[in-house]
């Protein structure tokens, strides 16, 4: 065996002796010093290159409930705070006169907690403070008496074909140029509902305050049922009701 074929056997065997495992030290003199991701790459957290730690490539995030990873909003940008449904609702009031009982006069008040949509918040400039889509799961109204709600979600308001309002604003008017916390602002959203398949515009008159993590209010509007082409409902010998309605949102909304 030549002297050059001896050698290569050696180190073959000292090779396989290591077991292939890495070695912290450093490279010896002329070896490549590690390959640094290019910018257009994105290293693993803590990946170790050498002597070299990269860090995570995205700010630190935190898991919210199932609304998936939040990050951070930088200061001074818009934060975005969820309608909480369950602890906000819907309430429309609508007078009524029975005929069966010599023109009394009541006001239906009906109820649904199924309210979603989101409020995006600018708290140094409170002007560029906006709300988006907010959508209302009528199916879910419900009154002190359970035959005017099943009339009224089968035979009028169709809200067993038609379950979801939709209000999607397009202005809105009278945000303060600055906000303190715990004060109440008072503005106006102007924007299109959608009930069954009509749309109409609208405009809320809003009250609202925040403090700390949580923001408080009521939206405040009126509406012709026969705009939406389901009113004044009349059934023969029993009740008429007013065409007018009374449509107010009570809102909790949070990060």
């Amino acid at each position: 065996m030549s002297k050059s074929i001896f050698l290569l056997v050696i180190l073959a065997v000292l090779i396989a002796a290591c077991g292939g495992q890495a070695t912290t030290e450093a490279p010896p003199e002329g070896y490549p010093a590690p390959q640094i991701p290019e910018p257009n790459q994105q290293p693993d957290p803590e990946v170790a290159l050498g002597d070299e730690v990269y860090p995570p490539p995205f700010p630190t995030a935190t898991p919210i409930g199932n609304f998936g990873t939040v990050y951070p909003v930088p200061e001074g940008g818009l934060q975005t705070f969820r309608i909480i449904p369950g602890e906000s609702e819907v309430i429309y009031e609508v007078g009524e006169v029975f005929l069966n009982q010599d023109g009394a006069f009541n006001i239906a008040v009906g109820v649904t907690t199924e309210v979603n949509g989101e409020i995006l918040v600018d708290r140094d400039n409170p002007q560029n403070s906006s709300i988006g889509i907010v959508s209302v799961d009528i199916s879910q109204f419900t009154s002190d008496n359970q035959r005017r709600d099943n009339a009224i979600r089968e035979r009028f308001l169709q809200s067993a074909q038609y379950p979801n309002v939709e209000f999607i604003p397009q202005e809105v008017q009278g945000l303060p140029d600055s906000y303190e916390q715990g004060q109440e602002i008072t503005f106006q959203i102007s924007g299109d509902l959608t009930v069954r398949d009509v749309t109409k515009p609208v405009t809320f008159d809003v009250k609202m305050v925040g403090n700390g993590d949580t923001i408080a209010g009521e939206a405040a509007t009126t509406i012709l049922m026969s705009d939406y082409g389901f009113g004044p409902i009349s059934i023969a010998g029993i009740l008429n009701t007013e065409d007018e309605v009374k449509v107010k949102f009570v809102f909790l909304a949070r990060p």
